[in-house]
């Protein structure tokens, strides 16, 4: 146990948002300052180290906006955040060139539903993710079109889905909503600034907002901003576009 507290202390680093830090953490303008991690006393401030970062988790959400409350098991677990303190980012192999991280402290963030730890800081849930788990970052306290934004190399895209599919003879058939049967074209609504070269200098991205798109089947991950699906891809999971 102490061993594997050991390493959970080891991969925190850097300073803290006074907005979203916890309300029982004690802030100054640049550190975070914990009573508790996980359980045991902290003596001194918690920083992530190399590429990760300390997210505040969303609350989960217990009833839709019409007002309907979730039972236990129905409550909505949301894999976003905002970001309290970030370590001071990785070096390139070769050249040893530090990668910019793509957050800052304060940063709204969307990250893959498997991604990161969980820690429990003062007795409220965080998460340590790296810097590319991150699918999405937003300003404003809200995740929408207009303050969301890609991140490194990543393109959010939106796909229109169909629920309902015609057959040859007229006949309606519901979709099946499987994952086989995802939608692989879209329209570019935010581009990242691109992956770093060895060289220090950002690779161009070959898309830009409002090109449609084609991608490989079972890429990127989903995102849904207000009732609208989106896909976030890879550049490199871009087949062409039109």
């Amino acid at each position: 146990m102490m061993k594997l507290l050991g390493i959970t202390v080891a991969l925190l680093a850097a300073s803290g948002s006074q907005a979203f830090a916890p309300s029982s953490s004690k802030v100054s303008k640049t550190q975070l300052n914990a009573e508790t991690l996980e359980g045991w006393k902290v003596n001194g401030n918690i920083k992530p180290v190399n590429n990760f970062i300390l997210i505040k988790k969303a609350e989960v959400q217990k009833e839709s906006e019409s007002g309907i409350v979730f039972s236990k098991s129905a409550s909505v677990v949301k894999t976003e955040g905002k970001v309290i303190s970030v370590g001071p980012g990785k070096l390139h192999p070769d050249s040893g060139i530090p990668f910019p991280m793509p957050v800052v402290e304060g940063d709204g963030v969307v990250y893959g539903k498997f991604d990161g730890t969980e820690v429990t800081i003062d007795g409220e849930t965080h998460s340590l993710i790296r810097d590319n788990d991150i699918l999405v970052k937003f300003t404003g306290g809200s995740l929408t079109v207009d303050s969301v934004e890609a991140v490194n190399d990543g393109i959010l895209v939106y796909v229109e889905t169909r629920e309902q599919e015609e057959t040859s003879g007229g006949l309606l058939l519901a979709s099946t909503n499987d994952n086989s049967r995802r939608p692989t074209t879209g329209v570019v609504t935010k581009v990242g600034p691109g992956r770093m070269a060895e060289s220090g200098d950002l690779i161009p991205m070959s898309v830009e907002v409002g090109d449609q798109v084609k991608f490989m089947d079972f890429a990127g991950n989903e995102v849904k901003i207000g009732d609208k699906e989106y896909s976030v891809v890879q550049m490199t999971e871009i087949y062409a576009k039109f």
